[in-house]
């Protein structure tokens, strides 16, 4: 296990699994719309940041705890604290087919479940 503060990583942990409630399953069929390819901000690339992260995020929703290495705790918390942001930022109105709702599906939350 690499450096750290045990409660530290712990809080990472737990925080990443309340945030993000979509399985690894769901979230992998997801990245494969359109709907999901199509939103988000894209920086030079043609893959959104949010569209990346997801690949990223069913990664680590199936690495063991003892296995997650200090570079995949800081994508934990800054998957954790966009998904806080996020969702302070919800629009009015049915949320189901918004680009709102598929930016949060990308980074592993599902704002309807």
């Amino acid at each position: 296990m690499s450096g750290g503060n045990e409660k530290e990583r712990q809080d990472a942990i737990d925080r990443f699994g309340e945030d993000v409630n979509m399985t690894p399953g769901e979230l992998e069929r997801w990245l494969g719309t359109d709907e999901s390819r199509d939103v988000g901000q894209k920086d030079g690339g043609t893959e959104s940041t949010g569209h990346a992260s997801g690949r990223r995020i069913v990664h680590l929703l199936r690495t063991r705890k003892e296995d997650l290495s200090e570079d995949d705790l800081a994508h934990m918390r800054k998957v954790s604290g966009y998904v806080r942001r996020h969702l302070g930022q919800r629009p009015e109105g049915d949320i189901k087919d918004t680009p709102w709702r598929y930016s949060l599906m990308n980074w592993g939350h599902d704002p309807q479940k």
